[in-house]
């Protein structure tokens, strides 16, 4: 997959998923819950939000030998709707390789039925979707596809963080974590942590003039919460070739001082 493609990719999930908050805010909350309403309350008053896993792997329906195949392994927040939805739709527009087209889906459940309808016989989608790191406050949610093409020589695999204001109820990206004014000292300590990586990189040491003119750094705003700092992770194709899998940088909150805004640095 090009870089220009994966980037596309992750600005239309970003773009997709700011919309689909503000509808959420403004139209009916469908009750999602796999938990008896006067549960939910006591379950979601517990140390960050609480989550039921769905799992299910499907093939074609009536396909025999070689199927287009199906695996998913994600989440539900019993009460909290918003968030079930959101990740129910990016992880959905995760998926497809050109950026530049819409997608003709926004659910997993409308992703299932086009698939099955485009398909080839050796076709696979995997969505995941996890919580690495939580407290009262915050949730995120690391939302992980991969796709394999009949034909391919191997599989595409993407990944999205969702930083979640549990009170707010929002995604928080990174002009609302960052002091006005600071994102090029987080590129600056961006920059610092890849060059780390870097010097821990096997093949980066071998031909370090090769490597930084095939591979040079790039921003990312695709950034996580930690208890050490903040993780950034890219994709395959986008800092390093695909046998590097997808890299993650860490930033350490003391690099971070006067950039990350103060409610949102350890106490």
């Amino acid at each position: 997959m090009k870089k220009s493609s994966i980037r596309c990719l992750r600005a239309a999930a970003l773009a997709g998923a700011a919309v689909l908050l503000s509808a959420c805010a403004s139209g009916p909350r469908d009750n999602i819950s796999m938990i008896p309403a006067d549960q939910t309350a006591q379950q979601t008053s517990k140390e960050g939000l609480f989550t039921q896993p769905v799992k299910w792997d499907r093939k074609k329906p009536g396909c025999t030998g070689d199927c287009p195949e199906i695996k998913v392994d994600s989440l539900v927040f019993p009460g909290m709707p918003k968030l079930t939805k959101l990740v129910d739709y990016a992880l959905a527009v995760m998926t497809g390789v050109n950026g530049d087209h819409p997608h003709p889906y926004a659910s997993l459940a409308e992703y299932e039925a086009y698939f099955w309808k485009t398909a080839a016989p050796r076709d696979s989608t995997v969505f995941s979707a996890k919580t690495p790191y939580r407290n009262k406050n915050l949730t995120v949610v690391e939302l992980n596809t991969w796709q394999y093409f009949t034909g391919a020589a191997h599989g595409i695999s993407a990944t999205q963080f969702l930083n979640w204001d549990n009170a707010q109820e929002k995604v928080l990206g990174l002009e609302n974590v960052l002091v006005r004014g600071k994102h090029d000292a987080y590129v600056a300590a961006l920059k610092r942590a890849h060059a780390k990586w870097l010097a821990a990189n096997p093949d980066a040491k071998a031909d370090p003039a090769t490597y930084n003119r095939i591979w040079p750094f790039q921003p990312s705003d695709n950034f996580a919460f930690s208890d050490a700092g903040l993780v950034v992770k890219y994709n395959s194709y986008e800092i390093a070739p695909y046998s590097s899998g997808q890299p993650e940088l860490l930033i350490p909150y003391a690099d971070l001082q006067g950039v990350l805004r103060p409610e949102y640095m350890p106490s």
